[in-house]
């Protein structure tokens, strides 16, 4: 187990704090922990930088795409029990998706091909479905992603699918890893095969199980006053900012980014995952199997080439996660093992199985979340002794 250096950690909090007395960051929670039990805790900055009060351990943040990781744990958990397969077509039980085309570009035009094969729910959980997201380019398919509108969060997950299935694949199923609405479709899957909507089997198998009573597609109305809120207008560019509503109850209950958390409750499921599927101060409960955690911890694109830039060379991606598998090649410290993923507003998390140490950042900062989770990330691992 690594020893973190206390002054390392003090001066994490003061290099946040200087970027919140700058205007760049609202505010955040940070953990740290190593050996499970968590060595430094922080509160900066203000729940909502319109008002005055300070931010609270307890904040509720929209956690965007670190849904993810908890879908993704679901599907395999589906799997332990044999309610479903990984090499499973996603049109058994999905079959909307059964005639979807391929969109290719070529000589400016958009041509549809046949889909040589379906994609698999192992697809799903890593990226190598064919899907991609509308944000993340302005491609043939990603134009027709954004006039679908496929983010209206009053379309149920079913009918999610349904909008979807009519668009082409950016890419042929398993030919490469591209980062995508893959999770969503693996939400409206998992309901199909547990005929539950996804909230409630996210609560009956991990949320519940773990105590995380923060986290839900939506915040009930006692509890509202603790969300915690991004700056209105972007402290670089000026532009609005806008994030998801997270005081009405959605119809899309997204699998790929819609839950809301705390640092607490998320420190539950990193706890989790680092007890390799052992509730941590249960006596030994066990939610998952060690060998199911190792495998969703290991990488699955072996010599799968990557599309865009979000997966830095020195990675690969996991089952619902990314996992470092170079100590070296990456702009950034870290450890072969390694296995992390982030939210589109601003929060990120990581566990390092070398160094046995863990680390959770919750913020709203959409326009520069990218800064902030490299630069919490270089602050801990400044602090491994």
């Amino acid at each position: 187990m690594a020893l973190l250096n206390a002054h390392a950690l003090n001066r994490m909090n003061q290099v946040l704090q200087q970027h919140v007395d700058a205007g760049l960051l609202p505010g955040a929670v940070v953990l740290v922990g190593a050996g499970g039990q968590v060595a430094h805790r922080a509160a900066l900055g203000r729940l909502d930088p319109a008002g005055s009060q300070a931010m609270p351990d307890d904040a509720i943040f929209r956690i965007y795409s670190m849904t993810k990781p908890i879908v993704s744990l679901a599907a395999l958990m589906l799997a332990e029990e044999g309610r479903l397969s990984l090499t499973d077509p996603v049109t058994r039980w999905l079959p909307v998706f059964a005639e979807t085309p391929v969109g290719m570009e070529r000589g400016g035009a958009l041509v549809l091909e046949r889909a040589q094969r379906p994609p698999t729910v192992h697809d799903l959980l890593r990226h190598t479905a064919g899907f991609t997201y509308e944000f993340l380019g302005n491609s043939a398919v990603q134009r027709q992603y954004q006039a679908a509108d496929l983010a209206n969060r009053d379309r149920t997950n079913a009918s999610f699918c349904d909008a979807l299935a009519r668009l082409p694949y950016s890419a042929q199923p398993g030919s490469c890893w591209q980062y995508s609405r893959a999770t969503d479709v693996l939400g409206a899957l998992l309901e199909v095969v547990t005929g539950e909507p996804l909230g409630a089997l996210l609560q009956r198998l991990i949320l519940g199980p773990l105590g995380m009573v923060d986290t839900a597609f939506s915040v009930p109305p006692a509890q509202q006053h603790r969300i915690a809120e991004p700056f209105a207008r972007c402290p670089e560019t000026g532009q609005p900012v806008a994030m998801l509503d997270a005081r009405s109850a959605p119809a899309f209950e997204s699998g790929g980014g819609g839950l809301l958390s705390t640092a607490a409750d998320y420190l539950r499921f990193v706890q989790l995952l680092r007890n390799q599927g052992r509730v941590e101060g249960s006596g030994g409960q066990r939610l998952v199997s060690r060998k199911t955690m190792e495998w969703m911890a290991a990488d699955h694109l072996g010599t799968i080439p990557v599309a865009g830039e979000l997966l830095a060379p020195g990675h690969g991606f996991g089952l619902g996660v990314a996992v470092r598998t170079a100590a070296g090649l990456v702009a950034q410290p870290g450890s072969p093992g390694m296995y992390f993923w982030s939210g589109i507003g601003g929060t990120f998390f990581f566990v390092d199985p070398a160094e046995d140490v863990f680390a959770v950042l919750l913020a709203q900062t959409p326009n520069q979340r990218i800064f902030f989770r490299n630069l919490f990330r270089h602050l801990v691992y400044a602090a491994i002794e």
